[in-house]
This record gives structure tokens, sequence and C-alpha cells, in this order.
């Protein structure tokens, strides 16, 4: 059974945006691209496409709101300077459960701005948990980023890559498998500089 949405404030992360942003360039870097686990992160990196956002949201409703304001900006936006964003909020659902709840709501405010179809919402955060697993299993990893974070995705990008790449339905697979092989002490190693 899920647990319902809390409301509390959490713990403030206090980190400066920029060293927020350093810190997830740093995961996109050396794990999603790294490790190879989104063929198609790659490119938009390269060419400085990916838009960083901080959220000061504090609150579920604020994060909504902030989200909002993203998914407009990212509609409004030509795909050659803004191609993604990664909405980082550290300040609010640090809980996976929370977040995952929350993750309805989202996809609420992409059918609320009639953005079906055109952007969609990927999850990642620090305690993903894929349905199945134990939380400290490795496959879990592949959606762990060093702070809650909603992707937004252009749903055309993707439709472009995944026709670009072959067997593109086993990128999951894969990730799994590259996980599986790297286990606990090679993704620690990830992070020794």
């Amino acid at each position: 059974m899920r647990k319902s949405l809390r409301l509390v404030q959490e713990p403030l992360v206090s980190a400066p945006d920029e060293e927020l942003v350093a810190a997830t360039r740093t995961w996109l870097e050396r794990a999603v691209i790294g490790l190879n686990l989104c063929p198609f992160a790659k490119a938009v990196h390269l060419k400085n496409q990916i838009r960083y956002a901080v959220s000061a949201a504090q609150t579920p409703e604020d994060l909504l709101a902030d989200l909002i304001a993203e998914l407009q900006l990212l509609q409004a936006a030509d795909p050659s300077t803004i191609e993604t964003t990664l909405l980082l909020h550290p300040r609010v659902l640090g809980d996976f459960l929370d977040y995952n709840d929350f993750l309805e709501l989202a996809d609420a405010a992409v059918a609320g701005e009639e953005l079906e179809g055109v952007i969609q919402v990927a999850s990642f955060h620090p305690q993903y948990q894929f349905a199945g697993t134990q939380p400290e299993d490795i496959d879990n990893y592949s959606n762990r980023s060093p702070y809650p974070m909603l992707h937004l995705l252009r749903e055309a990008s993707i439709d472009r890559a995944v026709a670009a790449f072959p067997d593109a339905g086993r990128i999951f697979e894969r990730n799994i498998e590259t996980l599986r092989r790297l286990g606990h002490a090679g993704w620690r190693r990830l992070w020794l500089d």
C-alpha cells in the first residue's frame, strides 16, 4: 500500500544551486553517459541543450507550480536551445514514496497543459526503487540521481532517438546487465576523483 502524500517540511538542502547543478552534471557524465544508461543523453549534453532548473519549492504544491512553469518554458523554447529539462527539487519530496505519489500530479499537469504526446516526465530520485526490488538492489541505480528530479522530455525527440537507435526496447534490460556487472563497489568507484 502506498503512503499518502505528506505535506510536512523536510530538512532543507543548503547547498547553493550551482553545487546542486554541478553534482547533477557529474552524475550525468559519469553514470548516465559514462555507463551509457541513456544512449540519447550524450548528444544533448555535448550540444549544451539541457536546461538545469533548481526549484526552491518546499511543498508539493509549490513544486507543482514550478513544474507547470517548466513545462510551459520547454514547450515554448526552440529545441536547438533547450531540448530537455532537468527540474531538481532538493527541498521537497525527499521520501521516495511521497515522490512516487507526486508523479501522478506531474502526469496530470502535463495533461492539464495539453502537452500529452508533446512532453513526458521521467523520474529520478536518490532512493529510486523499482517495483519488486529491494531498496539496495543495484538495478535501482539506473534511476538514482543525486537529488530528486523530474526530467522533462520532448516526445518528438524520443521518437527520433528511438528510430535511430537499434533495439531501443532493450535499453532497460541492458542497463540492468551493466549495473549488475558493475556492482555496488563499481558504482562507488564512479564517484572517486
